[in-house]
C-alpha cells in the first residue's frame, strides 16, 4: 500500500487480494494520515450548515481524504460506495445502492439487492442508481473527474485504522453517534477477545505472519492491510522484524519468495486461503513443500487457516473474526 506506487496489471483478477492491491496500488501521492495535514487526511468536516437533527435537502462541505471540498447532503440517503470495506458502512445502518461486489464475504446477505458498479467504477451503472453521495476509496483523480460528475464525490481511505474510518464514516453519513458505539463496543470485544487467548496458552511477546498465495505462483505477507490490522493491535500478536521493516515503510503488503519464508514466519503463522484455482493450488504446493514443513510454527502446529475474503478489515469482517480466532486458536 506505498503511496505513489501504480500497479495496474493486477487489478482485474478476482481475489480479494487484487481488491487490496487496487486501493494500494492507486494511492497516488495524497496527504498522509497523520501528517501535519491531519483534516485532509482524516476526512474533516470544514463547514456545517445546520445541527445533526437536519432536514431532508440540506448540504454541508466537507472536506475529503485527498483534499477536496465536496459539497455534500447532511443525510445522504442513496449512497455508493467504492471499494473494499463495504461493511464498515453496513455497521453504521447504511446500505449502499451501489458497491464493488465481493462474493463470499461474511455481509452478502445485505447486500444482496444493491448492485455492483464494477472495476473500473462504470459511470453509467453509477448515473443510474441516482446517487446523492460516491464514496470512492481511490485517490485517482482522473477516476474521480468522471465519477464527480454523477454527483458528489469524496475519496476514502480504507486502509486508515478502522476507528479513523469509522468516525469519517459517521461524520459523512451523519451517524456520528452510531459510529461511537461501535467503536465503543469493538474495543470492549477485542480486548476480551484478546484476554481469553492469552488465558489460553498465548505467551506475551509473541509474533505472528500472514501469508496468501496469488495467481501466477506468488507468495505475499500482509503487513498493513487485512488480518494483521486485528492481529498486531493492542494486546495482540506482534509482527516480525522483517515484516516490521514492511510497516515501517507503510506498506500493506511485500512479494517474497519461498526462500525467505523463515525471514518473514512468525511463532503463529496465518494462511488467507485464496479464491481462484491456481492460487489455491499454488497454496497446496507451498504447504506440501519442505521449507514450509520446515517452520517452527508448522512443526508445533500454530498454523490457522482463513477465508481470504471473510478475513477482511471491514467492521463485519471483524466483527466475524473476534469469534473466529479464539475457535482456531484455542486448542
Amino acid at each position: 500500500m506505498k503511496k505513489g506506487i501504480r500497479n495496474t496489471a493486477v487489478l482485474l483478477t478476482i481475489t480479494w487480494l487484487s481488491i487490496l492491491l487496487l486501493a494500494c496500488g492507486n494511492q497516488a501521492e495524497t496527504p498522509a494520515a497523520g501528517a501535519d495535514d491531519s483534516k485532509a487526511a482524516t476526512g474533516t468536516t470544514e463547514t456545517q450548515t445546520a445541527t445533526e437533527e437536519t432536514n431532508e435537502g440540506e448540504t454541508r462541505v466537507f472536506k475529503d481524504w485527498t483534499g477536496h471540498e465536496v459539497e455534500v447532503p447532511v443525510n445522504p440517503k442513496r449512497v455508493i460506495y467504492h471499494g473494499e470495506v463495504t461493511g464498515d458502512l453496513l455497521a453504521l445502518g447504511v446500505v449502499p445502492v451501489g458497491i464493488l461486489r465481493q462474493d463470499g464475504t461474511v455481509y452478502d446477505d445485505q447486500v444482496a439487492q444493491a448492485e455492483d458498479i464494477g472495476f473500473p467504477i462504470s459511470v453509467e451503472k453509477a448515473l443510474a442508481l441516482n446517487p446523492d453521495l460516491i464514496i470512492f476509496s481511490n485517490s485517482d483523480e482522473a477516476q474521480y473527474d468522471q465519477i464527480a460528475k454523477v454527483a458528489p464525490t469524496v475519496t476514502f481511505d480504507s486502509f486508515g485504522s478502522i476507528e479513523d474510518r469509522m468516525r469519517i464514516l459517521g461524520d459523512l453519513l451523519n451517524k456520528k453517534q452510531e459510529a461511537e458505539d461501535w467503536i465503543t463496543a469493538h474495543q470492549k470485544a477485542t480486548k476480551e477477545m484478546w484476554k481469553q487467548l492469552h488465558e489460553n496458552g498465548l505467551k506475551e511477546g509473541e509474533t505472528a505472519s500472514v501469508f496468501t498465495m496469488y495467481p501466477g505462483n506468488r507468495l505475499f505477507v500482509m503487513a498493513g492491510a487485512g488480518l494483521p490490522q486485528l492481529l498486531y493491535g493492542k494486546d495482540g500478536l506482534k509482527p516480525t522484524v522483517e515484516i516490521q521493516k514492511v510497516l515501517d515503510q507503510d506498506m500493506g503488503f511485500v512479494e517474497i519468495s519461498t526462500e525467505k519464508l523463515s525471514e518473514f514466519a512468525g511463532d503463529r503463522i496465518f494462511i488467507l486461503d485464496p479464491v481462484t484455482d491456481d492460487a489455491k493450488q499454488s497454496t497446496k504446493e507451498l504447504l506440501d513443500s519442505t521449507i514450509w514443513k520446515n517452520l517452527p510454527a508448522v512443526k508445533e502446529g500454530k498454523v490457522y487457516r482463513f477465508n481470504i475474503v471473510k478475513a477482511s478489515s471491514d467492521a463485519l469482517s471483524r466483527e466475524w473474526l473476534l469469534q473466529e480466532l479464539p475457535k482456531q486458536m484455542i486448542q
